[in-house]
């Protein structure tokens, strides 16, 4: 089972207890070395080295320094998700609004707080399909949203929903980061602004596919 080096997906999946222990020690390694010297200074001999696994248990796991990284996303986006369900099934918010207000918070609370997620959110700068290799990452998360979205707001789960998604993360993409760039803890007055704007496209957007649908 060798790794697609665009994917997160690990060349050999952790089985018992030890090798998954390994496995967590070298995503967090990455993720801390990520913060102190970058996505461009990142090896695969330093994170070995930090986790104190052997180099060759590294390779078993990850074929290459972006495998590595991939699957370091891939678990970011996994226990996004997971705040996310949670949140939205103890809070229960009506509609967009609420679905908005919830992944911002949680994307926000966990660029704030969780090692490496500033460098290597859902994929690191300049690698397009470390999630999944056919899509690039927006796609690949909209892709997740899609079944989230359509039972909070009852609209069509398809197709056009995923593209109305893949165009908010976009956005949301944009304006974060450059919230992120203006302070360390992220701009409130620019995070306000990301979800005015999420809301009103996606109000628009979710009004006229439901409008369509029912035409059909």
């Amino acid at each position: 089972m060798n790794q697609d080096r665009t994917t997160g997906t690990p060349r050999r999946l952790p089985v018992q207890k030890r090798s998954l222990e390994r496995f967590e020690r070298l995503l967090d390694a990455c993720a801390e070395l990520l913060d102190e010297v970058g996505y461009s200074a990142l090896t695969t001999k330093e994170v070995a080295r930090r986790a104190e696994v052997p180099i060759g248990t590294l390779y078993q796991f990850f074929s290459d320094r972006e495998g590595l990284v991939g699957a370091l996303a891939a678990r970011n986006l996994e226990a996004f998700l997971g705040r996310v369900t949670e949140r939205l099934e103890r809070e229960a918010p009506d509609g967009i609004a609420g679905l908005v207000e919830v992944t911002v918070d949680e994307f926000v609370a966990m660029r704030r707080t969780i090692t490496g997620f500033g460098v290597v959110d859902f994929g690191a700068v300049g690698q397009d399909h470390t999630l999944e290799p056919g899509r690039d990452n927006n796609t690949a998360v909209a892709g997740r949203l899609r079944a989230l979205t359509a039972s909070l707001t009852g609209v069509e789960d398809d197709a056009e929903l995923e593209l109305a998604l893949r165009v908010a993360l976009e956005c949301a993409d944009g304006v974060l980061q450059l919230a992120f760039r203006t302070h360390p803890q992220g701009e409130p007055q620019l995070i306000a602004e990301c979800k005015r704007v999420l809301n009103s496209y996606l109000n628009d957007r979710l009004r006229m596919l439901t409008s369509r649908h029912q035409a059909l």
